[in-house]
């Protein structure tokens, strides 16, 4: 079964989210897998996983910056949860794609391991998404890996730029798609929606799509995690 987990903001740190995606594996010491790519391999973010996820799991991290890794598809291969975390998205798939990761993670996604992450790690698996990679001000991406279809917006609520930035994109013709606040989390299985959850009272998410040039707001059902 083929699982995606996309956050608007916040990650994995969050334990009631954390604990959501584990236990998608039904495993009870899964091998969890983090790549900082987006951060440039920041060692802060490296720790913060760890402090996170070491004491729970079997878990590892995976820098390209200073590749240790020859095997690629080894490393890759064995996990059961692939966490991505924030950063500059462009810069990321740039070096995905060089290293031939992104490959190796639709094979991953493909035969089970539970592709998640916040920010970068959220927007990363679609076709499209909203993005500051480019500088201060926000643009629009249109080569993500589309692992799933349409386009995502991360920090709803956080970032007072990103609603009025994307409503106004998918009104010009932007392709539809997901909205999420920080520490929501939007569950996809194979690549349909399954749910949306929470690790915050009243946290929300959107889909997001156009109609007669105009720019319509589903809510979705959030289901809290707490």
């Amino acid at each position: 079964m083929r699982q995606i987990v996309a956050i608007g903001g916040a990650g994995l740190t969050e334990p009631l989210l954390r604990d959501f995606v584990l236990g998608l594996t039904n495993k009870q010491q899964p091998n969890v897998l983090y790549i900082p790519t987006a951060g440039g391999d920041n060692p802060a973010g490296i720790a913060t996983f760890y402090e996170a996820f070491g004491r729970c799991t079997s878990a590892y991290h995976l820098p390209l910056f200073v590749r240790r890794e020859e095997d690629l598809a080894g490393s890759i291969g064995q996990q059961d949860v692939i966490y991505v975390g924030g950063g500059n998205t462009a810069n990321m798939l740039a070096i995905w794609r060089l290293h031939g990761l992104d490959k190796l993670l639709r094979q991953a996604w493909e035969t089970g391991t539970v592709l998640c992450g916040s920010s970068a790690g959220s927007i990363c698996w679609f076709e499209c998404s909203i993005t500051d990679s480019f500088g201060p001000q926000l643009a629009t991406l249109h080569d993500g890996l589309a692992f799933l279809p349409g386009s995502n917006c991360p920090h709803y609520d956080s970032e007072e730029r990103r609603r009025p930035f994307y409503t106004s994109a998918v009104a010009g013709g932007f392709p539809a798609g997901y909205a999420a606040q920080d520490a929501v989390a939007l569950h996809f299985v194979e690549r349909e929606l399954r749910e949306a959850v929470s690790a915050r009272p009243n946290g929300r998410a959107f889909r997001v799509e156009a109609c007669n040039g105009q720019t319509v707001e589903i809510p979705l059902p959030v289901r809290y995690l707490g």
